[in-house]
Formats: structure tokens, sequence, C-alpha cells
């Protein structure tokens, strides 16, 4: 792989508006009218939400991240796919490279909810 060139540099106030957080992947359900998403149900310690991810081609077994903790961008806007709600995105790494996704996640538990940068 090459990596991409460094995109255009952001202030850090840009950087801060974004509400990246980590929360565990209670379950991983099919979305019924996509062969790209999987709907996720995270825990982010005071709230739960549903965050669809365009994971069901990326992976042999996309329940295989159940139980794992992640990091996920908050405070975007809901947006519906394919007849779902997502409340949030996932950060996964690879996938723009065209490389084997794995998840950004914490090297140790951290309580749910806790915010990066």
């Amino acid at each position: 792989m090459v990596p991409a060139p460094v995109k255009k540099t952001i202030s850090y106030e840009d950087f801060d508006k974004l509400d990246i957080r980590v929360g565990t992947i209670l379950s991983v359900s099919e979305v019924e009218k996509s062969n790209k998403l999987m709907k996720l149900t995270v825990d982010f310690g005071d709230h739960l939400r549903s965050i669809l991810a365009g994971i069901k081609q990326e992976r042999e077994n996309p329940g295989e991240i159940e139980g794992k903790q992640a990091l996920f961008i908050l405070n975007l806007p809901k947006k519906k796919m394919a007849g779902e709600i997502s409340q949030g995105m996932l950060f996964d790494i690879g996938y723009a490279d065209k490389i084997a996704p794995c998840l950004a996640m914490p090297e140790v538990s951290v309580p749910n909810g806790s915010r990066a940068g």
C-alpha cells in the first residue's frame, strides 16, 4: 500500500468540533434492505445508540466485533439508510486504502463514553 497524501490542514477548533467517544458494541445485526450495512447497538455508558456501518462485505464474520470497544463519532446528523436510522459513525481503519479493515479501539478497556482527542 502507498499511503495517501496528507489532507489539507485544519484548525484545532475544527477538530475539536468532533465528538469522538469509546463505545462497546453490544450487538451486530443484519439490515434487511442492504447488502453492505450492518446495524450496531453500541453502549456509550449513559445511553445506547444504533449505528449503521458498511462492514457486511468487508468482514467474513461481522459479528466478531460484538463485545469490543471501538471509536465512534457521535455528533454527526442522524442519517436514514436502507430504512434504518444511524446515530453516529464507526471509525474503521483500512477501507479507504483497500486493505483488510480493523477497528480503531483502545489498547485497554476504558469506561464507555470516554472521549478521544
